[in-house]
């Protein structure tokens, strides 16, 4: 009853209006005001999403919140559970991190006038990544999208020169193909169902399957939901946009797109999975296979394109296809086991590629601006701060212990050994892909320490920007924590997948 709803149950709406109303008002104002309303949005979002955190742990299920306390079919649903609040509060966490860490250099690369119209984009990007874990309703999820897309391509061309317009156009064509193949995905579903809310549609699907009817449909209906979200979170072959568009933006938006709006898509996935089409059904439409060989494709070719490299962004942009890969797999296993490993290898990616990203332009900073790996040489001693969290970041994506990637590969391993006909080609691609990791990572870690003559370059100490340092240290404590101390959050994933389906 709406009487007896705790206040609490409210945060999650509350989270995803503040981020839209934020972004709307700092669009009257100035950089320097629309950049402290980013900070304390993010900073509230952070504070209501653990207080729903604490709320969902300590009843142990997830609960439904009506919008406007209209029922289906006319209502709007959100859904929380300890999972969506667990990512919503680490998403929230990263975004603060990822534009506390490069704010020094958003004055440079963004143009006085537009630095505030910056922090709005940012705002609806917050928003829309809140919503895609919240909404219990297909529909919203893919205005959300849309709202997403937008954002993503603001910030991608917001630094205004040649290349990011063409990665932003770029970024544009194929996201808007995604987005029309969910939109397709949607549409057939209600044409089968009656329903978009998410609960509802389960019920459909699962009285349809046991009739024996609309097989064809419902398989073709699978499979374009799966392939729109996977060109919208860079799945390879469908990759071409990415290198350009993480490579060439200004380095928050980098990290941004990077470690969170990817995932987003794949999270959406995973909601789709487990409360749409149910994990039985997805499993029986033999999609899981292509998703694993594509996974599979991705985690080696993605390696081997950030090998052939010489600029250090574009290196760790590739390096997110291999990553995508992984996760991919997982889904690819049809198990609970590939799963868990899917949604452990999000909050590490989330967490190491932002610290990639960020401690990257410290290097290039001390290097006269250059990414190329020949001007990098000896950068890690030029500004010692960038070099460690490069060096902790590398050691996390090749799957060092201490890490937060080894947890991911040994939960990987671990669950292709509970799979038999997988075990053997997800453990030798997993072998494979760790061996090139360690190759483009660790040439880089050598060449960033590689000594030079003094003098060539500037030598920044790691007090000149305090909060740059900060936030480095944040993710290299944060990394270790999720390597150290990883039992409890894949506890926690366990427990959330079960209640999510």
């Amino acid at each position: 009853m709406p009487g007896q709803m705790s206040f609490v149950q409210n945060f999650p709406c509350f989270s995803i209006i503040l981020c839209m109303f934020i972004g709307i008002i700092s669009s009257a104002f100035k950089e320097k005001i629309a950049r402290w309303l980013n900070i304390i949005a993010l900073v509230v979002n952070i504070v209501l999403s653990a207080a729903v955190l604490l709320y969902t742990v300590r009843t142990g299920e997830s609960y439904v919140y009506v919008m406007g306390r209209f029922p289906a079919p006319w209502g709007n649903e959100l859904r929380v559970g300890m999972l969506e609040t667990g990512l919503a509060l680490f998403f929230c966490v990263i975004m603060l991190f990822c534009l506390l860490g490069g704010r020094h250099k958003l004055v440079q690369e963004v143009e006085e006038g537009k630095q505030g119209l910056y922090y709005v984009l940012a705002d609806l990007m917050l928003s829309s990544l809140l919503a895609l874990i919240y909404t219990n309703d297909l529909f919203t999820a893919y205005v959300f999208v849309e709202i997403n897309t937008i954002s993503a391509c603001g910030l991608i061309m917001i630094r205004q020169n040649g290349r990011t317009i063409e990665a932003a156009v770029r970024y544009m064509i194929m996201s808007l193909l995604g987005s029309g193949l969910f939109l397709v995905g949607i549409c057939m579903l209600y044409d089968l169902t009656g329903h978009l809310l998410m609960s509802n549609i389960k019920i459909e699907i699962a009285r349809i399957v046991a009739e024996g009817a609309y097989r064809p449909p419902l398989l073709v209906t699978i499979a374009i939901i799966s392939v729109g979200l996977a060109i919208k979170s860079a799945l390879f072959p469908f990759h071409a946009w990415l290198p350009d568009a993480y490579g060439y933006s200004t380095v928050s938006s980098a990290a941004i797109l990077s470690s969170l709006v990817s995932k987003g898509y794949i999270f959406l996935l995973f909601k789709i999975i487990y409360r749409v089409i149910g994990f039985e059904v997805f499993h029986d439409s033999k999609i899981v296979d292509i998703l694993f060989l594509f996974g599979l494709m991705g985690m080696v070719f993605g390696s081997l394109s950030a090998i052939k490299e010489n600029d250090i962004r574009r290196m760790i942009a590739f390096s997110s296809v291999a990553q995508v890969g992984y996760i991919y797999m997982g889904i690819g296993m049809g198990t609970q086991a590939g799963m868990v490993a899917s949604v452990f290898h999000v909050v590490s990616h989330v967490a190491t590629k932002s610290l990639l990203f960020i401690s990257a332009i410290g290097l290039t900073d001390v290097s006269g601006g250059s990414r190329k790996f020949i001007e990098l040489t000896g950068s890690g001693y030029r500004n010692k701060c960038a070099g460690v969290a490069f060096s902790v970041g590398s050691l996390s994506m090749v799957g060092v212990p201490m890490f937060s990637g080894f947890v991911s590969k040994l939960l990987f391993s671990q669950a292709a050994v509970q799979n038999d006909g997988k075990m053997l080609p997800t453990l030798i691609v997993l072998g494979i892909s760790t061996i090139l990791n360690a190759i483009y990572f660790m040439k880089t870690v050598i060449r960033i320490y590689t000594p030079v003559e003094e003098g060539e370059y500037p030598t920044v100490e790691w007090w000149s920007n305090k909060i740059y340092a900060s936030v480095l240290l944040c993710f290299v404590v944060l990394n270790i924590l999720l390597g150290v101390c990883s039992q409890p959050i894949v506890d926690l994933i366990e427990s959330g997948l079960n209640i999510f389906a």
